[in-house]
């Protein structure tokens, strides 16, 4: 048997971790195949847990200029600690300038460096800083510039391999120069080893009703406003639909707002946001409702993204509506298991009626879900594929 790959990982989210793409993939199903993580996170008020991980190191939590500082010094101590003996890989996430220190620092001992980009952070912060005036806006906006500058011709080119987290992600890094094959796409995906099939539930008082649902954050940028359009459209046949938000939103203004646009449409008592639940209880009303819904805005930013909510809506055999970015345009035409509509109020709403308007049918079809999630996009399946690039990684280095 292989020795184990033992990977440092520096990730900007605090320890421990709720993302599934670090604490299932690499504290669960990567050790599987003799890959260990020992991980460098933020701190938090939440108990020490190591999630599988081979190790956990966190940084102090507190006021923030003192939590940055103290994680900026935990990051540099990891470093300067790795060396070939005790270390095969040294892999930072979505951090371009601890991605730069690392980059150096790695050089220097003779460690292969890896970049694991899973969401486009400078963009991200671009795009936001120019939706806002003042100050702080423009100190933000040079921030994201200066970084998306260093990422695209510094880092990622010196990196020996950039995971990314969608196909159109790997593409958009080819375009800046890096070669093909020193990218590797991991999706999203689903423990389907905890995904337990709970019974049905119901939301209060919506008993008889075609109730439609969407699991996932409530934010502003999400432009939920299209899917209230789309409730519009299908009430038109069926008066007594109904929408269903299972989730919240980091600012609790933002659910206020979409309440509002939901009342200034017409639809009090229609929508119904049950805020953050336990993900047992959010798959039970997810599983009440007759058809759910994910939509992603379009644009460059959330074009490359890879979204959980369609993969667990199929995971669960749900009849879904996924809009057309390309990750799940790509999984609702492999899996056929759900409807692909166009990012329009009408295009989703003709989908989510055909669902209605047959529910049997409608069930068969997403009974191909499960096995597609299990074969093709659980952890299991990409645990293996992550692990077996890490070791030609190393092969070639």
């Amino acid at each position: 048997m292989a020795r184990p790959l033992r990977i440092l990982q520096l990730v900007p989210e605090p320890l421990p971790t709720f993302r599934a793409d670090v604490a299932t993939l690499f504290g669960k199903y990567l050790p599987r195949h003799g890959v260990q993580c020992h991980v460098v996170g933020k701190g938090s008020a939440a108990p020490a847990d190591d999630q599988g991980f081979a190790s956990s190191r966190r940084a102090r939590a507190g006021a923030r200029w003192k939590a940055e500082w103290s994680f900026l010094m935990l990051c540099l101590r990891a470093l300067l600690g790795a060396n070939r003996r005790s270390l095969d890989v040294v892999q930072v996430r979505d951090m371009v300038s601890i991605g730069l220190l690392a980059l150096l620092v790695a050089r220097l001992k003779g460690l292969p460096m890896v970049y694991w980009l899973s969401y486009l952070m400078s963009e991200g912060r671009i795009e936001r800083a120019r939706g806002q005036r003042g100050a702080r806006a423009r100190l933000v906006l040079l921030k994201g510039l200066a970084e998306r500058w260093l990422l695209y011709r510094v880092l990622l080119p010196r990196a020996d391999h950039v995971f990314v987290q969608s196909e159109e992600m790997a593409r958009l890094v080819a375009r800046h120069g890096v070669p093909a094959q020193r990218i590797s796409a991991v999706p999203m995906g689903v423990d389907m080893e905890v995904l337990a099939q709970p019974a049905a539930r119901p939301w209060p008082g919506w008993d008889g009703r075609p109730v439609l649902a969407y699991l996932g954050t409530l934010d502003r940028a999400r432009c939920l406003e299209r899917l209230l359009d789309a409730l519009l459209l299908v009430r038109r046949e069926l008066p007594q639909a109904s929408l269903l938000l299972i989730g919240g939103a980091p600012q609790r203004g933002d659910e206020a707002l979409l309440l509002e646009a939901a009342r200034a449409r017409g639809l009090d008592g229609a929508v119904q946001v049950t805020g953050w639940l336990p993900a047992a209880q959010a798959r039970e009303y997810l599983l009440g409702a007759q058809a759910a819904v994910s939509y992603v805005p379009r644009g460059a930013l959330y074009d490359a993204s890879s979204p959980t909510k369609l993969l667990e809506y199929l995971a669960l055999g749900v009849p879904c509506v996924g809009n057309d970015i390309p990750d799940q345009a790509a999984v609702l035409a492999a899996s056929g298991a759900g409807w692909l509509a166009a990012s329009t109020p009408q295009a989703m709403a003709e989908a989510l009626l055909e669902i209605l308007r047959d529910p049997q049918a409608a069930r068969q079809r997403a009974a191909a879900g499960p096995g597609f999630i299990e074969a093709v996009r659980s952890y299991r399946v990409l645990g293996a594929a992550v692990a077996q690039r890490y070791r030609s990684l190393l092969g070639a280095h």
